[in-house]
Formats: C-alpha cells, sequence, structure tokens
C-alpha cells in the first residue's frame, strides 16, 4: 500500500499505477486500492447485502456476539486505529463496547474520502467517541496516529473484512510486519480473516447473478476515463472471477472481448488488447483458521484470542504484539 515515489513524468500516484500496470508482462494489472472511489466504494457498499457475499454479515454476527468478549481482553486506555473503514458499519459494535468502559479516540484511515464521510455519519452518534479520519493509505496513515500517541496509550489496529485476503502469502507476511514495526509491545492487532469455503459459494460471492460486482469491477476502467483521460470502451470489456487453487485465491479480471486499442492521456499510454486477454484487478485469499496464528507469529504477533463464524465460514482474531 505504500506508494513509490512519483516521476515527474506523471500528475499523480494514479496514472503512475495505470502506466506501470497496464504495460506489465505477461499479465496486464491494476492495484485493487484504485477500485474504491466514490462510485467504487458506493457500489462496494451494495454488494455487502447481496446474499451471495457473506462475509460482512459473518463478521458482524462475530462482532455482535463477542464485543464483550474482545474489549474484555484489552487493557486500559486503548486507542483505535482502523486501516480501510469503509462505511464504519461493522465497526460498531466494538466502539460501543469500548465507549462503555472509556472514552474512546478513533482514528479510521482511508484513501477514500467519501468513505471516511460515511464513516462520520455513521458513527458520529456513539457516546463518549472522538473521531479523525485519515485520508491516507494503510500504513502511512497508522504511522501518523502511532506517532501521536500518549504515554500509556495501546493502540487497537482494527484490520476487518477479508482484507488482508488482498495480500498474497508472502506480502501478506510482509505487510504484517510492517504494522508490527509501527507497535509497541502489547498493542493489539484485530485481523478479519475470510476461510476457505465451497468453491461455487466462492464464486458466486465474486461473480453475483445481478452484476454488482461486475459493476464494481468495470468501474475502474471508466474511473480512468474520468480521472485521466482514457477512452477504455466499457462495453468491450466484461467481469470474471475464477479460482486460483495453488494460491487458494478467487481473482478478479477485466476482459477483452474483442482486440481493442485503449489510451490513457494522463499516463502517456497507448494499450493494445487480444480478444480474451484480461486486467486482473484484485485477489481475495482464503486461509484456514488455524493458520492465523503460525502467519501471525512469522509477523511478531502472537494470537490470543479467535473467533469464528461457522455458518459463513470467517474468523476474528486478536493478535498482540510481542517484545
Amino acid at each position: 500500500m505504500i506508494q513509490p515515489a512519483l516521476s515527474p513524468h506523471f500528475p499523480n500516484a494514479f496514472a503512475e499505477a495505470v502506466h506501470d500496470g497496464l504495460t506489465h508482462h505477461p499479465q496486464k494489472e491494476l492495484p485493487s486500492m484504485y477500485l474504491y472511489d466514490e462510485v467504487g466504494s458506493g457500489l462496494f457498499e451494495v454488494i455487502t447485502s447481496l446474499p451471495e457475499y457473506g462475509v460482512t454479515r459473518a463478521e458482524e454476527r462475530v462482532l455482535k456476539d463477542h464485543a464483550a468478549d474482545i474489549v474484555a481482553a484489552l487493557p486500559q486506555h486503548v486507542k483505535v486505529a482502523e486501516l480501510g473503514s469503509g462505511s464504519g458499519r461493522k465497526t460498531r459494535r466494538i466502539l460501543e463496547a469500548l465507549c462503555k468502559k472509556q472514552p474512546t479516540h478513533y482514528y479510521p484511515i482511508e484513501i477514500s474520502r467519501t468513505a471516511l464521510q460515511l464513516c462520520h455519519r455513521e458513527l458520529g452518534d456513539i457516546e463518549r467517541i472522538s473521531i479523525v479520519g485519515y485520508e491516507r493509505d494503510y500504513l502511512a496513515g497508522l504511522a501518523e496516529v502511532s506517532a501521536k500517541r500518549r504515554e500509556g496509550e495501546v493502540l487497537l489496529v482494527l484490520f476487518l473484512g477479508s482484507t488482508i485476503g488482498n495480500f498474497s502469502r508472502l506480502a501478506a507476511t510482509r505487510f504484517l510486519r510492517s504494522i508490527r514495526g509501527m507497535l509497541k509491545p502489547g498493542d493489539a492487532l484485530l485481523l478479519g480473516t475470510d476461510l476457505m469455503k465451497p468453491l461455487p459459494t466462492l464464486i458466486s460471492a465474486y461473480d453475483d447473478p445481478i452484476g454488482v460486482t461486475a459493476a464494481f469491477n468495470l468501474n475502474l476502467l471508466a474511473r480512468i476515463n474520468r480521472e485521466l483521460g482514457g477512452d477504455f470502451p466499457l462495453d468491450a470489456f466484461e467481469h470474471v472471477a475464477r479460482f486460483n487453487p495453488d494460491a487458494r485465491s478467487i481473482e478478479m479480471h477485466l476482459r477483452a472481448k474483442r482486440p481493442l486499442t485503449a489510451h490513457v492521456r494522463a499516463a502517456d499510454l497507448r494499450v493494445e488488447f487480444r480478444e480474451g486477454e484480461t486486467i486482473w484487478t484484485e485477489s481475495s485469499h482464503k486461509y484456514a483458521a488455524e493458520e492465523v496464528a503460525p502467519f501471525a507469529a512469522d509477523a511478531g504477533f502472537d494470537c490470543a484470542h479467535q473467533w469464528r463464524d461457522d455458518a459463513w465460514g470467517f474468523a476474528e482474531s486478536l493478535l498482540v504484539a510481542r517484545a
């Protein structure tokens, strides 16, 4: 999630990422973080309510049933930073339980300004809460929050949903190590992981029959057109979700339905597509619940507690930073 230093050739990080990703060989790709502009964030909120997409409801059940247990496992004087808060709906249970125990400072960290605005509206009515949003990428925002804490304050980092699944296994370990590098011993990370489940269930969760996920994916090309002067013909691409058994991940792609050439003015790019060629836009890796503890240990955490939803297959794990 850390952006590279911008080349003076490109006006912003988005343009540079589009240039680098669409010239990547042999597989064209685009970073999944750019799916979440104002339109994309709104479409993803719709996806979380679809019957085929059970991740959000599973996590909400875990947090509803175990918020008090989670808070009881935390020390006093906790401040909360959330990486990728979205609308904040799933976070309400934790914050309400914390605010019953103590006044709570909450710092949602999002690259989407729209998501931060939704978060303030969703959670601003909780008594004894203070909300300060950071429009940053995850690690830059967390570094700021961690640096501003007072002596004796414990930091709880929330990384909910199944966002860790957007990283490969190796990249996920590196990312958790980066988080651990900003924490002090005794700080905690509440990590959501989506678990393996039957293949038809996985595929339908990322390729719903009414096409909301397809619209979410195709909006990435529409965003390039809007913001970077692109001329992608949206009707020439289709959404594809497929399972990679080696990585145990669902991959989302945009597949060209015919040969075409597209241009992106701000990225100084002319790119050709063969019929059937794809742009890889997102991966969602799936875990086994028992993998979380050794995975966390590799990054410098102990898995203190884990709560599961067996109806869908989801785990929420409380990881504590080791000395």
